[in-house]
């Protein structure tokens, strides 16, 4: 900060002046791209939906290509523009740009544009994600189930803009800020997988320990939950598992809930209770068909009836990291009805095996993996919790740097 505090009292001791976009670039908007125009190799392009789920601050290459008689025809960016989205399902992802930094021009399409400026290209980009900049751009987003903004009112945007010198500096701070919460992200992943890897060994056995495959209607029993439904859930009622719940927002065990169901439905509705393992049993996907949570709350909660409650003879624990095996996962697969939603009965899950060694074995191995599990997703500790920090930390001084008392 001292570095940047030296240029401001050097080449602009006076404040910085505020200039609408449109002042210091010109916008050029997309159109006639669409998905099914993507070839494996050709003229470099981007989707403007991917540049809210793929791409970052900036890039170098681009995902997806289109063939060169089609990119003729197309608008492009070129080194150092930014290409921004203009229409979103949510009003946050409308404006996310992305400075492309490469050496040749790329194509773009539509709901989306290409900024051209006279700025350093990671400045500009990375004032479009400042909360000032947020609130600039909502006053002129509109849509109710699709957000759209005009792109001269993306120009009406106003902009701080010091000496290129200190544009550069401030990216440059930031660039190195990114660059170690991309580290940690890096981490993270790299123990993912190293935690994948080591459940599925830890519970396919190890030699010279005794384990039998059984049945898990054989060692437990599954019983399916019984409906209510969104118009329900209440802020203070009866706790409850809903299914959406268990593949969006609980991990392996829990010992609280997020939701509440009218209590005077409690009669016609079905409990787990401690240690009872809650899984789904309908999904858009095989993938998340048998997503489990252990219940470990010391009061009953009402399960959904998209959702089964397995009550067995095991440690609850070990019961839900083996359902998240690829084991258990390829054997699962072959029961899965295959329509357009995806469903498995209680009579097929009794028939799937699971691995049932001595009970203190059992907890052996729940030791070893609640270790990983908080490495890896606790958001109190282990790198969630710094990623978390070091986010909202890079956030701060982004907003921070990018913030200059104005010009008069």
């Amino acid at each position: 900060m001292s570095r940047v505090d030296d240029l401001i009292a050097e080449l602009c001791p006076a404040g910085i002046p505020r200039k609408a976009l449109a002042e210091v670039g010109e916008f050029v908007r997309g159109g006639g791209l669409q998905k099914k125009d993507f070839v494996e190799q050709g003229f470099p392009c981007i989707h403007y939906g991917q540049i809210y789920t793929f791409y970052g601050t900036s890039t170098t290459t681009t995902k997806s290509f289109v063939s060169p008689d089609l990119a003729a025809t197309l608008k492009k960016a070129e080194p150092g523009d930014l290409v921004i989205t203009t229409t979103s399902e949510n009003i946050v992802d409308v404006c996310t740009a992305v400075a492309w930094l490469g050496d040749e021009p790329i194509a773009i399409g539509g709901h989306s544009c290409v900024y051209r400026h006279t700025l350093d290209p990671m400045y500009v980009a990375y004032y479009f994600q400042t909360e000032e900049f947020e609130l600039q751009k909502r006053k002129f987003v509109t849509g109710t189930k699709v957000k759209d903004i005009k792109i001269a009112d993306i120009g009406r945007i106003e902009i701080p803009v010091p000496p290129l010198a200190l544009q550069r500096e401030i990216a440059s701070i930031l660039d190195r800020m990114e660059s170690l919460k991309a580290e940690l992200e890096a981490e993270l992943e790299y123990r993912s997988l190293q935690y994948a890897f080591y459940r599925d060994h830890l519970l396919a056995g190890r030699e010279g320990v005794e384990v039998r495959w059984v049945p898990m209607g054989e060692v437990g029993e599954f019983t399916r939950g019984r409906r209510f439904t969104k118009k329900d859930i209440v802020e203070d009622g009866v706790p409850c598992i809903n299914f959406g719940e268990i593949y969006t927002r609980y991990g392996v065990f829990a010992h609280e809930v997020f939701s509440h169901v009218r209590s005077d439905l409690a009669s016609s509705l079905r409990f787990a209770g401690k240690g009872d393992v809650v899984l789904t049993g309908v999904s858009e996907t095989v993938e998340d068909i048998c997503k489990a949570v252990a219940w470990l709350g010391d009061e009953d909660v009402a399960v959904h009836d998209d959702c089964f409650l397995y009550r067995h003879t095991m440690n609850p624990k070990y019961v839900s990291y083996y359902l998240q095996t690829q084991m258990f996962h390829a054997e699962k697969a072959k029961h899965v009805a295959r329509a357009k939603v995806k469903r498995i009965s209680s009579e097929s899950l009794a028939k799937l095996t699971i691995p049932v060694p001595s009970r203190a074995e059992q907890e052996r191995i729940v030791g070893i993996l609640d270790k990983f599990d908080a490495l890896v997703n606790d958001l109190s500790v282990g790198l969630p919790a710094e990623i978390a920090a070091r986010r909202e930390q890079y956030e701060h001084y982004r907003d921070k740097l990018l913030t200059f008392e104005e010009a008069a």
